[in-house]
């Protein structure tokens, strides 16, 4: 096995980018920059201690590092992303979705929008928190060989899709074009729930590529190689997910394409990872 991992490589990567970057423009003596270079420093560390010590209490240690690292640098992007890439992106997507389709799917969308509609998607984009939490509870707890593929594959999708906060920062079509939408997105009480959510969680940068479509598409294909049941029991769900993210207009189309790309990217590499752990050493 290498001694370092490739979600290793690539969310270190992210993390050395956001460093470099905030020395740069904030300097040393700033939250951010430190944040980011304190990362850099526990992940080697785990790296090191495994390295002398390959248990499977440190291997767990090691790899669970990532989701409170995720969910760490996620809100330090908040402040740390316009530091290093003051400019937004959202007319450049729009763009890019004005050159595949006639506009953006999120304003083509519109003469559907309605009440039920509106709820119902609200109801599936909700979704992702529980299936990403839950998949990372019973990953986390069962055999070290598949959490060691799961981890590789969907936190080299975070690495790379953070990356992609970082480098094409946009806070998507409700709030960049609020004032072409003519119909509010008026639901019920879910409606209310996610919208709040979202006020509260998002960053603002947080837009290319949708990380809800890439996470959700990884975790749907990685149980139907591992957890065919649960595969059966998200796909028409994470199909609602992944439409939501268009008609409630966060995100553009070229948002959601990448998002397939990158979770494509994500299961071959944790399959490739798979593989290597069922070979004897």
């Amino acid at each position: 096995m290498p001694a370092v991992l490739t979600h290793e490589w690539l969310f270190g990567a992210y993390l050395l980018f956001m460093a470099v970057g905030l020395l740069s423009t904030s300097g040393l003596i700033d939250v951010n920059t430190l944040s980011y270079l304190a990362g850099l420093l526990v992940a080697a560390g785990l790296i090191a201690v495994t390295a002398r010590r390959d248990t499977p209490t440190m291997w767990r240690t090691r790899l669970l590092f990532y989701p409170l690292a995720m969910n760490v640098y996620f809100q330090l992007m908040r402040g740390a992303v316009p530091a290093v890439h003051p400019a937004r992106m959202d007319t450049t997507l729009r763009r890019i979705d004005q050159w595949l389709l006639p506009d953006t799917p999120a304003l083509l969308l519109e003469p559907l929008v309605t009440p039920w509609a509106t709820e119902a998607f609200s109801f599936f984009y909700i979704l992702f928190f529980p299936y990403l939490t839950f998949s990372l509870i019973t990953y986390a707890v069962g055999d070290l060989g598949r959490l060691r593929a799961f981890t590789v594959g969907l936190f080299s999708l975070y690495g790379i899709g953070f990356l992609g906060y970082a480098l094409v920062p946009a806070g998507g079509p409700y709030l960049a074009f609020a004032r072409e939408f003519t119909v509010p997105l008026v639901g019920g009480a879910i409606t209310d729930w996610n919208a709040a959510i979202v006020r509260a969680g998002s960053i603002r940068v947080d837009v290319f590529p949708s990380l809800h479509v890439a996470v959700s598409s990884f975790l749907l294909g990685f149980d139907f190689r591992h957890q065919r049941r649960r595969f059966w029991l998200y796909l028409v769900p994470c199909v609602g997910l992944w439409l939501s993210t268009l008609f409630l207009r966060y995100h553009y189309l070229i948002d959601v394409l990448f998002g397939f790309a990158l979770a494509a990217l994500a299961l071959w590499l944790a399959e490739r990872q798979f593989a290597r752990e069922r070979i004897p050493v």
